[in-house]
């Protein structure tokens, strides 16, 4: 449906633009939009330039932060023996719900991907290197998804960690909790086997 007014039109739009966002969401996000109080529209807006301003990448594991460095690498408390590689910083808040991990963390921002364009050096996989090669890391676990593109990103990162003598470990990935093995795959059975613990 096209729009008489064009600054609504163009509203919905920049919303459909998000990902997941369909047309639909997008005219009930712009609807909600104009119902706000110009106050509130102007703190929503000035919240979106704020971060973009603000925001930027950890010096240490690119996360995002709006200092010179995260909450997480500042933390004297955190262990700083064990690096947690992760594809994004959304990778990042899921580890930190499970108050399990204590150790430090670093966001490759993607993963390489041949078919999309994405090669090694578009990631930070440099700024991972030279952390490695600090004596006080003891080990690297690779926690990408566990994709065709993950495994490959793991698998390239792993290669050049080994010869500079650190640990490289990979997340265990199996049958959820409440899955049924009868509708398991082949690699994910694979999987629930390389990772079973004793008990």
């Amino acid at each position: 449906m096209a729009y008489s007014v064009p600054s609504l039109a163009r509203l919905i739009e920049q919303f459909e633009r998000l990902p997941g966002i369909g047309h639909k969401t997008a005219q009930r996000l712009a609807f909600y939009v104009l119902d706000l109080s110009e106050q509130e529209a102007k703190a929503f807006a000035g919240a979106i330039l704020e971060a973009k301003e603000k925001i930027k990448y950890c010096s240490v594991c690119q996360n995002l932060t709006d200092g010179e460095k995260c909450s997480i690498c500042s933390n004297a408390g955190r262990d700083k023996g064990t690096i947690c590689v992760v594809e994004d910083s959304q990778d990042v808040i899921a580890f930190e719900r499970t108050r399990e991990y204590n150790g430090l963390y670093h966001v490759l921002h993607g993963l390489i991907s041949p078919m999309d364009g994405v090669t090694p050096d578009q990631l930070k996989i440099k700024e991972l290197l030279t952390r490695a090669a600090d004596e006080n890391v003891k080990e690297i676990i690779m926690a990408t998804n566990p994709t065709v593109e993950g495994e490959a990103t793991a698998l390239y990162i792993s290669r050049l960690l080994k010869p500079m003598g650190v640990k490289v470990s990979r997340l265990a990935y199996g049958i959820p909790v409440g899955g049924n093995l009868q509708y398991a795959d082949e690699v994910t059975l694979m999987r629930a086997l390389e990772g079973r613990n004793e008990i």
